[in-house]
Order: structure tokens, then C-alpha cells, then sequence
């Protein structure tokens, strides 16, 4: 077997080995943002952030790892909420805009999305790094890479919604909607719809 081949081979290996480490922190994520009570998500979360940490530490060039990792820590700060959440934000964007430098295309844009999501969540200067002007900018970078994706749009539809772009924000929630099913992300995928639902009653009777 020639080095060429070997090297193949491991890289390979390297990538199902990766696969194999991030499949359940989606799970257990999916789990905790929708079959676990508000009250407990904080420290849930913070456990799945250090997991993924330590995936970031062992193979510091996974993007994927990156992503979660970056998605864990945003999902803790949301649950947390405050001044104390701050902290663990900016190490949120800091892993995601690693990422992006790593592969922005990772996971259908994923990083973007999330980056995006964080930039219109948390408050702007000179309390926090908010900027609503950057998020849209991420956020419709996320759809150019997934147009048709539940997350983007539905991320996408919310920040239009909170700007009262209310025809706009309709247009994105019905493509959400209508996403393909993600193998694997059956939890998130109907916690996700059931999301996009009630944005839409809420869209609509704003509407009225």
C-alpha cells in the first residue's frame, strides 16, 4: 500500500471518527432545547459545550466540531440570559467565525446561520457585539449556501419579524415549512416546524 493510499485512508478514518463524535451532541442538543424543561437547559447545555470543547481540543481543524461547539455555547447564553450570558456568547462567535475560517460551507452554512442569529440576539454597543445590519448580512449569506435549508429560513424569518417585516418573514417561514427532512434530525426537525407554526400565527395576527 503506498503512502498516498495510507493517507487517503486515514484521513478517511479521521472524518467517520468525527461523524461518529458530533451525531450524538445534535442529539442530545435536539433533546435538551425540546424535550427538556427551560429551567434545566442552562447547565444542560454548559455539559454539551464542554463536550464539544473537548472534541475542538483533541482535533482542533474539525469545523464540524467547531460548529457545535459554537452552537452549544450559544444555546447556553440563550438559556442563561443576562449580563452573565455575555461571556459565553463572544466564546460562541469566537468558535463560529473559526469555523467559517476553517469552511464556511460546513454543514450547509451552518456557522453563518448561527453567527448570524447571535449578532440580532445579543445587545449592541456598548453593552454586547450586537449588530443588526451583520446579522442580516450572515444570515442571508447562510441561505445562499442553504436556500431551502429549515434553519436559515426560519432564523432568517425571525430576525425579519422582530423588524416588522412581516410580508418578507411570511415568504421564509413557508420555504421553511417546506423543507427536506434531515436524516438523523428527526427531534429537531418537528421541534424546528412546530417553531416556524408559531411564528406564523404570530406573523399573521400582527398582521390583523
Amino acid at each position: 500500500m503506498n503512502k498516498l493510499v495510507i493517507a487517503l485512508l486515514f484521513a478517511s478514518l479521521s472524518a467517520n471518527a468525527s461523524e461518529e463524535a458530533i451525531l450524538p451532541i445534535q442529539a442530545l442538543w435536539a433533546e435538551i432545547k425540546y424535550q427538556v424543561p427551560e429551567k434545566q437547559q442552562a447547565a444542560r447545555y454548559h455539559a454539551l459545550a464542554e463536550q464539544a470543547g473537548q472534541l475542538v481540543a483533541a482535533q482542533p481543524d474539525d469545523v464540524e466540531a467547531r460548529i457545535w461547539h459554537g452552537i452549544a455555547l450559544s444555546s447556553e447564553a440563550g438559556a442563561k440570559g443576562g449580563l452573565g450570558a455575555l461571556s459565553i456568547a463572544k466564546a460562541a462567535k469566537q468558535q463560529l467565525e473559526d469555523a467559517i475560517q476553517l469552511d464556511g460551507n460546513a454543514l450547509k452554512g451552518s456557522a453563518y446561520t448561527s453567527l448570524g442569529t447571535l449578532y440580532y440576539k445579543v445587545p449592541g454597543w456598548p453593552i454586547g457585539f450586537g449588530d443588526k445590519q451583520r446579522a442580516e448580512e450572515l444570515l442571508k449569506k447562510a441561505l445562499t449556501i442553504n436556500p431551502m435549508g429549515i434553519d436559515p429560513n426560519y432564523f432568517y424569518a425571525e430576525y425579519l419579524y422582530e423588524r416588522e417585516r412581516h410580508v418578507e418573514a411570511l415568504r421564509h417561514l413557508d420555504t421553511a415549512l417546506k423543507a427536506p427532512a434531515r436524516p438523523g434530525r428527526e427531534v429537531a426537525d418537528a421541534g424546528r416546524r412546530k417553531e416556524v407554526q408559531n411564528l406564523i400565527a404570530k406573523v399573521k395576527k400582527d398582521m390583523e
